[in-house]
């Protein structure tokens, strides 16, 4: 949706932060679904919550494609973000009940591959259908492209499964109590509010300098392949280097991406930052990734959900207030506080998870 906030805001006549408020419905919805689709997955099972979410989704996404409004824009992207929920963490959670602990990080990266692939091809896609078409069949593509993995999904075996018959409302009161839990979710929601929330952000502040929706869709796709290279580099890296490192590595690159949009928004500027942006989430989202997975495994689906509905949450909230500052064109002041919020969060998370490492027990 990023790189066509500002054709949805021309083509619906409303101020572009009504459209950045829709974008935030999608994240939010998104965030507070999570742990219902944990339980969900807990009982119907990975796969079918999968191929269930991606359906409904599916409808959703194409309905927010014929709407008159930003009002009924804000409904549909919310239901969809709502549906797509279960999606990614599902699959999260696949790879946590099927991949050793030893080797979870490089299988991790490599599903970021994919994840890296998508946001290219959707990002360049969405741009240029916007500036040579119309924004709406961005989300009639996504919608149809859903309904394909519907089909291709049914061929997924089912992992054993693993979690017991506690309850409901076990493995939240479980993850509750774990202080390390606590702390991964703390640094997934401020994740969320940095990266997500710049990222969503980048190509509206690039065509604010007078680029079009193609070229600012160009900017975020460069994000998706520097994902893909440093995602490589990360999977080879993880099995000799601590996760903690690898944070760390992530927080100066995020550091610096955040700093370079403060100085300038053109779009050799973003094309930068896109690819500082990449390195960080290659770097440190799949180690704080990974780390949901490990710690706390008897509630891994839970613990994995709410992960995913922090980071989407501190997304949605990024979205919510920012929405007064982009309205003024104060792209460089949204920017001084994501780069001030990159100080805490790199360091609590290089901190965190290096101390967790000294402490951590083996999993089986």
């Amino acid at each position: 949706m990023a790189p066509v906030l500002v054709a949805i805001a021309r083509d619906l006549d409303v101020p572009l932060t009504q459209v950045v408020h829709a974008a935030g419905a999608y994240f939010l919805a998104y965030g507070l679904m999570q742990p219902v689709w944990g339980m969900v997955s807990d009982r119907l099972g990975l796969v079918r919550t999968m191929r269930l979410s991606l359906l409904l989704a599916a409808v959703a996404t194409v309905v927010s494609a014929s709407v008159g409004s930003v009002l009924a824009l804000g409904v549909t992207r919310g239901v969809a973000g709502a549906c797509f929920a279960a999606a990614f963490p599902a699959t999260l959670i696949y790879l946590g009940d099927t991949v050793p602990a030893e080797r979870r990080q490089r299988d991790v990266t490599d599903l970021m591959v994919g994840v890296a692939i998508g946001t290219a091809l959707g990002s360049a896609g969405a741009g240029v259908l916007a500036q040579v078409a119309a924004w709406r069949w961005a989300f009639v593509a996504t919608g149809v492209i859903s309904l394909a993995l519907v089909v291709l999904l049914r061929r997924l075996p089912h992992p054993p499964r693993v979690r017991g018959d506690d309850g409901l409302l076990a493995p939240l009161v479980t993850a509750a109590r774990s202080g390390p839990t606590r702390l991964v979710l703390l640094l997934a929601l401020v994740e969320g509010g940095v990266l997500l929330g710049v990222l969503t952000l980048l190509p509206p502040a690039v065509e604010a300098t007078g680029a079009g929706a193609a070229l600012s869709g160009g900017v975020t796709a460069a994000y998706g392949v520097a994902v893909l290279g440093f995602a490589q580099v990360t999977g080879r890296a993880s099995r000799t280097r601590p996760g903690s490192r690898l944070i760390a590595l992530g927080g100066v690159a995020a550091l610096a991406g955040c700093g370079v949009l403060v100085v300038s928004r053109t779009p050799v500027a973003g094309l930068v930052a896109a690819v500082l942006l990449g390195l960080a989430w290659a770097s440190m989202h799949s180690s704080l990734q990974t780390w949901a997975t490990q710690v706390l495994p008897g509630a891994r689906a839970t613990v994995v959900s709410l992960f995913a509905g922090s980071l989407f949450l501190g997304s949605a909230l990024a979205a919510l207030a920012s929405g007064a500052a982009v309205d003024r064109g104060a792209w460089r002041t949204v920017f001084v506080v994501a780069t001030v919020l990159t100080v805490p969060l790199a360091l609590l998370a290089t901190r965190g998870r290096r101390g967790w490492e000294r402490r951590a027990p083996t999993e089986p």
